[in-house]
This record gives C-alpha cells, structure tokens and sequence, in this order.
C-alpha cells in the first residue's frame, strides 16, 4: 500500500463513522438521512479509491474497480443536491418545489450513465510509471460533466443559505458550509481536470480522498455545535446577482489547468498527491483564519488600541444602517433588516427584536438570529409579564445592561433571551421608544469574544433604537395610508356599479313617469316590457360584473353607429315634461366602439344635463365629425361649473356639485372615452351652462 491509498481508505472510514453517527441519530429527519447518504456515497467512493490505487493488480481489474467507483460517483448529483436545498432552510418545502425537475434530472440521470454509458474507453494508460490514467468514454465524459454542474449548483445553493444567516445562526452552520465548499470545490477541480484531458488520473482520486477527510474534520466540528440542523434561515428565492460561486467558476478551472501545465512541466507528478494534500490543508486553515468573528474583532480593536483608531466610523456604519432599511416598508422587513445590521456592527451572534402590539399587552416576535418561530413562541412571556416591561421602559430610554439589573422586568427579557454561551458578554435591552409609547424591544447579547459592551456602544445601540423606531412608526402609518388607498380603490370600482344602477333606476323612473299618461296605449305598453326585459338584463349584467373586477377597464370594440346609439340613450326623453329637448345628429361613418360603454357615456351626460337645468332648461345634442374625429356633443343652459372646478374635481372620483350625486359619472366616462383612444373637452361658466364634447377617432384617424 502506498500513502494515496492509505489516505482513501482513512477518509472512508472517517466519513463512515460521520455517516453512521448522523443516520442513526435520535432526531431523525429528511436532512440528517440526506446528509448521511451523501457521506455514505462518499465513502464508498473512497474505498473503490483505495483499493484501485493500492495496485497489484491487472489492468482488467484496474478498470473493474474505477468502472464501480464511478458507478458510486453517479449517486453524488442528487443526494448532494438534495441536501443544499433543505440544509438550514425554513423554507425548504418551495425551494424544493421550484426546483423539483432539476433534482428529479440529477437523481435519475447520472446514475443511468453510470448502469448503462461506457464509462472508460480501453485499458488504462501509463505514460509514466507507476502513473496510470482512465480514458473516458462518452458515458464516463458526460457523467463528469453533469457531476462537474451539480457541484457548482450545491455550492452556489450553500452560499446562499450562508449569506442569509446572521449571528448565531451563521456561527452554527460556518464550518458545515466551509467543509462542503472544501469537498466540493476539490471534486470540481478534479472533475473538470477530467474534463479537459478525456482522461482521469488516478493520483487525482487521492486528492479526492484528502479533501473528504479535511472535509470531515469541519463536518465533525459542525456536528459538535448543537442546532445546526434545526435552522430556520429564509433565503432568498431569486438568484445571486453577486455569486461568488458563479464568479469563481470560470477562474477556478482557468487556475486548475495552469496548474496541471506546471506540474507537468516542473515534473512534479510523483509528489503530487502530497503537494496538493498540503496546499488544501494551508487554504483550508487561511479560510478558518479570515472567516473567524473573533479574529476579526480583535484585529479591529489591536488597530483601535495601537494606531489610536475609534471603534466605530460613525459615518460610514450610519451610511450602511440607513441603506439596509431605507427601503424596508413592513415591520417585518425592517425588523429583519435591522438584526442583520445590529449583528455586523456590535459581532453580537443573538439578537432579537420584539415588537409591542397595538392593545399594549403582549410582544410580538418580529426577527432573530438564533430563535425560530416556534421557539419565540414558547419563550415569549404572559401578558400579565409585560405590563411592568411597557411601564419600565416608557422612562429607561437608555439602554439597559439586563445581566446587571436586578428589576422584576429585567429578568422577563431574560428569560426570553437565554444565552447561548456560558461565557458572554451580557444581554442588554434597547428600548425602541417614540415620545412616551414603547414600540419594541431589541435584546442583543453573546457578543464574539465575550467582550463587554462600552458607553460608545451604548450611545450607538440608542441611536440605532431611536432610528428603527421612528421606521416602525413611518412603517405603521404607511400601512394605514395603504390601506386607505385600497379603501378608496374599493369605493371607487363598487361606485362604478352604484352609477350604473342610478342610471338603470332613473331609466325605470323616467318610465314610470309616463306610465299613467300613456297606460291604455298598447304600443306604450308593449314598448315598457321591452324596456323593463332590457333593464331587468342590465342590471343581471351588472351583478355577473361584481365577480370579475379587474384592474384596468375592458372593452369590446365592434363596427358601429354613433347615431344609433344616441338614439337609445335618448329613448322616451322627448316625453318628459319641462324640458326642451333638441337633438342635430349629422350622418357619421361606421365607428369601433364598445357599445354598452359609450352608452353609458351618453346617458351620463344627459342625465347631467338634465339635472342641471331647470323646468324650462334646453338640452341640446349633436353629433358630427371633425379633423378625423367623430363628435358627441350635449350642451345644456343650466347652472355650470366653476374653473376651479372644473380643472381640479370635475374628472376626479367622488367630487360632485350635486346634492345627490356620487361624483363618478364623469371619472367613468372619462376613463371609457381614453380607453376608446378618444377624449373629453368641456366648456363651462357658472350660470351659463355647459358644453361636453366626446371625440372619437374616425377608422382612417387610428
């Protein structure tokens, strides 16, 4: 045996044991079985590894060992895919369904190529000895390829779930992340060397085998670290717009070829399993070094204490904290927001913000960087427990070192805040107040390295609670708008309906006025039922459209007669008494229009007219055409309109000179005259009355 095989069969018993350990956990889930068949694959491989580059064997058993090794790979795709969508994710459940055809292909494709391609082309070649290479048939090229893709796509899903955790939850998962990246990130350069040469070396497979065993080492050190399977991160579902993953692909195998072209030219190959274990170790523990909160808070403060630099660039994190929220327009937005800028600026890994509700009797979870939902909820304390916690903090603007205090109230935040390191730095309270009401509470603690907080980071956690709680104030009031705006979009759609049955109810009343006039004449008769079928039809149109209201008004042009139609809005007006009445309708070319809509423009304005006269009143209407624009004009010599009125409320939804009216009349007509591409013109001076002039395109004018 040499030291690549010896390597292989280490890293399989490692991972082994990891598999075993997880699959046989008490708290069995879709995320443990997932995380333990993956290694359990990995292991597999491993050993197919070991026992290929132990040698003393055939060439025929050389490939029967690489054929079932491959076989093993062609499991990796899937499982490993599986588990980045589910790791840590509250919201797994729809990253699973959005992904759903992606998994189904890499469950189900790669290992038919493995069953049923042809893996390797030949016998294996030795074109130094002791320096065997695989040569990859088409199966054997397109399953490294499809691995090759899966493995950028677990690792752009890990970083995702990365970058959406914060504190707690981001110190939990860190080294689980980082020895994925490291066990993936190596299998995609081995991959893609594969890929490029149409060959596998076999040293190469060692180098497989070191990166599963330093991958272990941080696995272990994850499992060590209790929850971090039970994560409720909420990521994103768009994509990353500034993947480092999808960044450092296309530089990452430009690097992994020039490194080939070295090795091959500086002769390296028979110490280059040993050369590449090393330079992984060394990045492996360059990666630990840069992402560790507490390297990075105590270079901070050495550069503080040594170069008399502050703590804090006020300017600059102010800048950021009002990045991160300005945009934010819930609570729970702003909240979320808020405990991920909290966390950067304090290296505080729990934070919690918890909002007072509007009876001023319980707290509300809003976000939290190690508690779940469901772990808020049992924390969260009784009723009668938040009382003395309001009173309190109506006062204590300040913030509050919970750990110091000895109050009733302090120990109720406490409780639902536990630590989670026996040694920390203290929890502390920061009242998020506006005037004398208390709008929530910000509970901050175990901060990295356990350093205590000082009176310059008090200073800032008061202006930062002062910040979010004038957002939460904005934040409220912006709902209340919103939600008079919707009030008013409710108005304004049902009034549409509210002015059509007025329309319908004059109809039916104009009837019923020449009803004991005209009784005994059959004609009239006759004539009433077809009016009453008509209306009764209208007004059954109208209730189907209170099932289908959509946002932007509809139409149904077809070929037809604006004279006609005038007509049948000014059916049974020349019986009414006190009004004279005088219609000029000029002859007009077939228009496109839609006919229920435009007659609800011309009755509208002739009941206007109507109403704006008095018993003696002349109404007048014409039709013509003009420029290419077909006319609809209805003057009246009534009462008239103002110019403030007209330019500022006259179109304008519930804004009436009538006693009775709605003021829609006019916002409806306008919006169906504009949707024929068509437009209204008035013309109107108090007590001298007033001219509405409809236009509509001529066909050879559109």
């Amino acid at each position: 045996m040499n030291t690549a095989s010896v390597l292989a069969f280490a890293s399989a018993l490692f991972g082994g044991a990891l598999a075993f350990a997880v699959a046989w956990n008490e708290r069995r889930s879709m995320i443990n079985l997932a995380f333990a068949a993956g290694l359990a694959i990995l292991t597999v491989e491993s050993v197919l590894t070991g026992i290929a580059l132990a040698g003393g064997g055939t060439e025929e058993a050389m490939v029967y060992w690489q054929h079932w090794r491959l076989l093993a790979t062609s499991f990796l795709p899937g499982t490993w895919l599986l588990f980045s969508l589910i790791y840590g994710r509250g919201n797994y459940r729809e990253f699973l369904q959005r992904w759903r055809f992606a998994l189904v292909f890499f469950l189900v494709a790669p290992p038919l190529l493995g069953l049923f391609g042809d893996l390797f082309d030949g016998k294996p070649l030795e074109p130094a000895p002791g320096h065997f290479q695989m040569v990859l048939g088409m199966g054997g090229y397109a399953l490294n390829l499809l691995l090759l893709i899966a493995m950028v796509l677990v690792l752009m899903n890990l970083e995702r779930t990365f970058r959406a955790s914060v504190g707690t939850m981001r110190w939990r998962i860190k080294f689980m992340i980082l020895g994925l990246v490291v066990l993936f990130a190596v299998r995609a350069y081995t991959t893609s060397e594969a890929l490029i040469l149409r060959a596998f070396d076999l040293p190469l497979e060692a180098v497989d085998s070191g990166a599963l065993f330093v991958a272990c080492i941080l696995l272990l050190r994850s499992l060590s670290r209790e929850g971090h399977f039970a994560m409720d991160i909420y990521p994103s579902h768009s994509v990353l717009q500034r993947s480092l993953t999808a960044m450092l692909a296309g530089i990452y195998l430009l690097v992994i070829g020039l490194l080939a072209k070295l090795v091959t030219r500086l002769d390296l190959r028979d110490s280059f399993t040993e050369t590449a274990f090393l330079v992984l170790v060394g990045l492996v523990l360059l990666a630990v070094l840069l992402l560790s909160d507490r390297f990075r808070v105590q270079t901070s403060r050495f550069v503080s204490r040594h170069f008399q630099r502050p703590m804090f660039d006020y300017r600059t994190v102010w800048r950021k904290f009002t990045e991160s929220t300005a945009s934010c327009v819930s609570q729970t937005e702003l909240a979320h927001a808020a405990v991920k800028s909290i966390t950067d600026i304090f290296q505080a890994l729990s934070v919690t913000i918890w909002l007072v509700d509007d009876k001023k009797e319980q707290l509300i979870f809003a976000a939290s960087t190690f508690l779940s939902e469901a772990r808020a909820d049992e924390l969260r304390p009784a009723k009668e427990a938040v009382a003395p916690v309001i009173r309190a903090l109506q006062n204590q603007h300040d913030p509050v070192d919970l750990d110091a205090s000895r109050q009733d109230w302090a120990a109720t935040l406490k409780r639902c805040h536990p630590d989670e390191f026996r040694k920390g730095s203290g929890r502390v309270c920061v009242p998020m107040v506006v005037g004398d009401e208390v709008l929530g509470i910000i509970i901050l603690g175990d901060r990295v390295g356990g350093t205590p907080f000082s009176w310059q980071d008090f200073d800032l956690l008061k202006c930062i609670g002062d910040q979010i709680a004038a957002g939460l104030l904005n934040t409220r009031l912006s709902q209340k708008l919103l939600q008079a705006k919707e009030l008013e979009a409710f108005q304004t759609m049902s009034a549409f309906f509210v002015h059509d049955m007025k329309n319908t109810a004059n109809t039916l009343n104009l009837m019923l006025q020449n009803l004991p006039v005209h009784f005994d004449d059959p004609a009239f008769r006759a004539d009433a039922l077809r009016g009453v079928s008509k209306t009764v039809a209208h007004i059954n149109r109208l209730i189907g459209r209170l099932g289908s209201i959509r946002h932007e008004l509809q139409i149904k042009p077809v070929e037809s007669d604006l004279n006609e139609m005038v007509a049948r809005a000014l059916a049974g007006w020349e019986e009414v008494a006190g009004i004279n009445l005088q219609k000029d309708l000029q002859p007009l070319p077939k228009l496109y229009f839609d006919q229920e809509q435009m007659l609800k423009v011309a009755t509208n304005l002739i009941f206007n007219a109507r109403e704006a006269v008095s018993e003696s009143g002349l109404v007048q209407i014409r039709t013509s055409q003009e420029n290419g624009w077909a006319i609809l004009a209805v003057s009246d010599n009534g009462c008239g309109m103002s110019p403030e009125f007209v330019d500022r409320s006259l179109f304008r939804p519930f804004k009436t000179t009538k006693k009775n009216g709605l003021g829609i009349g006019m916002f409806q007509s306008k919006m169906i005259v504009e949707a024929h591409k068509g437009r209204i013109e008035v013309e109107s001076e108090p007590g001298k009355g007033a001219t509405f002039r409809v236009l509509l395109p001529l066909p050879n004018n559109k």
